[in-house]
């Protein structure tokens, strides 16, 4: 099988970075810190721009969810370990029935999306969670996923979501005319202590949307800004570069070729689905993503997005 095989190759140390670096003509950043830290708010680039580029007239608030996160890292046994690996799972309907679950609860770090469920499909996505990667409305409402979690890492697109993330970490409750401006109902409460808590570095969303991908810098409205956000997918995968030597991404790929194919690996959604949404440049975000698999950023386990593997099992 093509993902044993990955994890039975020796670890190079910097892989993903140097090749990163070569794909992208030194677009890439090879020093960015992966989670902000309370030296890291003064770093002009972070008031450039609005969230989620950028955190342009709320570093009042972020510095005081600052004082409540005590840690800014990765565990210090995974910090410590010489040469990590990564695996970035995502939510596609082309992990049902691989039972991949083993092998991927073998990675140095689980990088795991929004609201995943874990509990109830550990055979085909494993149950290790390093990382949940979320936003407020995209965060799971159920305990049981966040079992054998070690980090939340928070990604803070609004206002409102400043206020979330400091009440979950005071274990408070939202006030009502608050919680009206989520477009759907969010945790009131997560089951992960204070050290536990990260919030991703808004230059690593800035450099994968404008440098990596090329979207133009927002726009702005008379009401709004005029934003290309790329999806937390596409932010994991980039996060995982600079936390990882080596990267790999399991149940990526929108097979749009086949209408009736499941969407995601949890429910019975289908591709047609993907047709419904206009926030993600798919197929932009599809182009880039099989550059890095092609280049040997990142082994795709699933050949979702580019299958190397796939003359081996013809054959």
């Amino acid at each position: 099988m093509h993902a044993s095989r990955v994890l039975k190759e020796e670890c190079h140390p910097y892989f993903a970075k140097k090749v990163m670096n070569r794909l992208f003509n030194k677009k890439y950043s090879t020093n960015l810190s992966p989670f902000i830290r309370q030296t890291t708010v003064a770093n002009s680039s972070l008031s450039k721009y609005t969230p989620p580029f950028g955190f342009h007239k709320y570093l009042s608030e972020l510095q005081d969810i600052l004082v409540l996160m005590p840690k800014y890292d990765l565990p210090e046994e995974l910090k410590s370990k010489q040469c990590k690996r990564c695996v970035v799972i995502g939510n596609g309907g082309i992990l049902h029935g691989l039972q991949l679950g083993h092998i991927l609860n073998q990675y140095d770090v689980a990088i795991r999306l929004n609201n995943a469920p874990v509990h109830g499909f550990s055979r085909d996505v494993g149950n290790k969670t390093t990382i949940r990667m979320a936003y407020p409305e995209s965060a799971t409402l159920s305990n049981l996923d966040y079992h054998h979690t070690d980090l939340f890492v928070a990604v803070l697109f609004k206002s409102v979501d400043f206020s979330w993330l400091q009440a979950i970490l005071k274990n408070e409750s939202l006030p009502l005319w608050i919680q009206l401006f989520f477009w759907k109902q969010v945790a009131d409460k997560i089951p992960l202590n204070s050290k536990q808590f990260r919030i991703l570095n808004p230059l690593i969303i800035k450099e994968t949307a404008f440098d990596l991908l090329g979207y133009p810098e927002p726009r702005r409205k008379w009401w709004d800004w005029d934003k290309n956000v790329p999806t937390l997918g596409i932010m994991a995968l980039i996060l995982a570069t600079h936390l990882c030597d080596e990267v790999s991404l399991a149940g990526f790929g929108y097979n749009l070729g086949q209408p009736d194919a499941r969407l995601h690996y949890f429910d019975n959604q289908c591709m047609t689905e993907m047709q419904k949404q206009y926030m993600h440049d798919v197929a932009e975000e599809t182009k880039f993503l099989k550059k890095l698999v092609r280049g040997g950023a990142v082994k795709d386990l699933t050949g979702g997005i580019h299958c190397e593997f796939c003359k081996d099992v013809n054959s």
